[in-house]
């Protein structure tokens, strides 16, 4: 029953991100326009270290790179089966499919501690993760794979593979195991933390949070234990206690992220609103309640992990309730630290409260995590009565969360490939398109000088016959 319920979950969410529409960011990445050629070209962003220039987005070369280079291939190989116009949603439905999957793998191996994806645990914990990756519904508060394919590229799919970087050490801090890792294991993680350092301040200031903290933790852990000794002798032996491949990787890994901050303040996007600090902390509070009072779905997580945390505490001492007692604790730590340090971030006019589902990812998935973590937990631990009681409450708040995520008819791309097919068929060079809908934009496209982008990317997918200017009125 789990895995028909996780079957037909993943397949109605590929269903839903086939409908979703294109959004007005890919055609300026993917193409590239003039502003974001130059980070093609400088990965690590040595102009704006050596020279101090600024530039857009010197902090993001793989995020670009990625989505570049995908969204130039896929299409067309998928053309080999699809029309030229089904291949891009193709394309885009099939990597939002795959980060929702590599998510939901890496959160179920997190919790049960196990990697067979057809054992009863694994099950269970995907079945309690995966009602909560809204796709529609709750997206707008907590959707963790945004309908843009440019922001899943950007967030969710950092995110995730964050996750698939912490998964050994989360495993090992969870159910008490050593990490093992071969060579070949900590070179690609060094990889991984390479890639992921140079995605945006999203995951930097993650990682700047988490994993400094982990190796204090670890280090005040070993210095209690030392023998009675003068304090800065104790402090060495717990350095050297640490484990030389972890100390090495956690430590190349935030250096990378310190520098891959330091390079994105020669960001030219942080110069399109310049708001002062002060006034950055005062909008704050208003994004924290829009989050928790614009829909039920996250106040209605945030209670269930309340809940959770007050039912773990109840049980009798045992290593996975410290460990969940843990998780949750840190939990709350980090997302207190990480919300007041958000306005040091800077400012975009289309985030004005500074606070949004896609600058508060991070937190959304420990709460998403932790949440499978402590019910998994409780559904093992309590009794005959209690665990039936708690069940049918689980199932309850997950019956919830999948029925609100239907699809929004608005979002449908039905109307955009209407549009699509009035402009193929049109002879003109410039092309006059009703505001039906948008179209490969944030808003109707008043203006054709904006549209050129737009018509060399479809007209290099073979959407159009030729490059074409348009506009809607």
């Amino acid at each position: 029953m789990l895995l028909a319920f996780l079957l037909a979950d993943l397949g109605y969410s590929f269903w839903q991100y086939l409908q979703l529409p294109l959004d007005g960011d890919l055609a300026v990445i993917a193409w590239p326009s003039e502003m974001y050629t130059p980070v093609l070209h400088d990965p690590f962003g040595l102009r704006a270290l050596l020279h101090h220039e600024v530039y857009a987005a010197p902090n993001r070369f793989f995020a670009h790179f990625f989505l570049y280079e995908y969204l130039r291939r896929v299409p067309l190989w998928l053309q080999a089966f699809l029309t030229p116009l089904d291949s891009v949603y193709m394309a885009c439905a099939l990597l939002k499919l795959a980060i929702h999957g590599l998510l939901l793998y890496v959160l179920a191996v997190a919790i049960s501690n196990r990697r067979n994806v057809l054992s009863g645990p694994f099950l269970l914990a995907a079945a309690l993760v995966t009602p909560l990756l809204q796709t529609s519904g709750f997206s707008g508060q907590m959707g963790v794979i945004d309908w843009s394919i440019t922001y899943a590229i950007f967030y969710a799919l950092p995110g995730t593979l964050l996750l698939l970087f912490l998964l050994p050490f989360v495993r090992a801090a969870l159910h008490g195991q050593a990490v093992r890792l071969s060579g070949l294991g900590y070179a690609g993680l060094v990889g991984l933390a390479v890639w992921l350092a140079f995605n945006g301040p999203v995951v930097a200031a993650t990682v700047l949070l988490l994993l400094p903290a982990a190796l204090l933790l670890s280090w005040w852990r070993r210095l209690v234990r030392q023998p009675a000794a003068p304090w800065l002798r104790r402090a060495a032996r717990a350095v050297a206690a640490l484990p030389t491949a972890r100390l090495l990787l956690f430590g190349f890994f935030s250096l990378l992220c310190l520098y891959s901050l330091y390079i994105g303040r020669f960001n030219v996007e942080n110069t399109w609103s310049d708001v002062p600090l002060g006034q950055r902390y005062a909008l704050l509070p208003m994004g924290v309640f829009y989050q928790l009072t614009g829909k039920l779905g996250l106040p209605l997580l945030l209670l269930a992990l309340l809940l959770n945390a007050w039912l773990v505490r109840r049980q009798l001492p045992t290593p996975g309730r410290a460990a969940v007692l843990s998780a949750l604790k840190w939990l709350g730590v980090f997302a207190l630290v990480y919300v007041l340090l958000l306005p040091l971030g800077g400012y975009r006019a289309y985030r004005e409260d500074i606070l949004r589902r896609d600058s508060i990812l991070p937190i959304i998935l420990g709460m998403i995590g932790c949440f499978a973590l402590s019910s998994f937990y409780l559904l093992g631990q309590l009794p005959g009565a209690a665990r039936r009681r708690y069940a049918a409450g689980i199932g309850a708040l997950l019956a919830v969360f999948t029925v609100a995520d239907k699809p929004r008819l608005r979002d449908y791309n039905a109307c955009e490939r209407e549009l699509f097919a009035t402009l193929a068929q049109s002879p003109a060079p410039v092309v006059r398109l009703p505001i039906t809908c948008t179209m490969m934009d944030w808003q109707p496209l008043t203006d054709y000088r904006k549209s050129e982008l737009n018509g060399q990317l479809l007209a290099y997918w073979g959407i159009i016959p030729a490059p074409k200017l348009y506009y809607q009125q």
